[in-house]
């Protein structure tokens, strides 16, 4: 992914959207949804702060902002995962990203290719 300073804006294809035009909420994050580039399954969900987002675009792969651990968490950098971004799409709100990624490896930390993988019950336990 070449550096770029916008992001695509859903519904104007193309149309560019600055970092400055998203809207972080009160703690300075904007949730992003990370999708496999050619699948298009959801792979995780993980929070973006402006500087974070400023490093995915300058690198071309996910780096996010580890609400945890209060610090940038670059995916791939200590198991080799890395997710490599080819398109970063801003929501009609422009307060969700969807990020597309050819993924090195699994995006869960538990090994599997998504942390999406518990269906819910339809009724409750008691």
């Amino acid at each position: 992914m070449k550096e770029k300073t916008y992001i695509e804006a859903d519904g104007r294809e193309g149309t560019p959207v600055g970092i400055e035009d998203l809207k972080f909420d009160d703690r300075g994050l904007i949730p992003a949804i990370v999708q496999d580039a050619d699948t298009k399954q959801v792979l995780t969900l993980a929070y973006m702060n402006a500087e974070s987002l400023r490093r995915t675009l300058a690198i071309g792969q996910t780096v996010f902002w580890s609400r945890s651990r209060q610090e940038y968490w670059h995916k791939g950098e200590t198991s080799g995962n890395f997710q490599h971004v080819t398109r970063i799409i801003a929501d009609c709100d422009r307060d969700a990203l969807v990020v597309l990624v050819h993924p090195d490896g699994p995006a869960c930390h538990l090994g599997t290719v998504s942390c999406f993988n518990y269906p819910v019950r339809e009724e409750e336990t008691k």
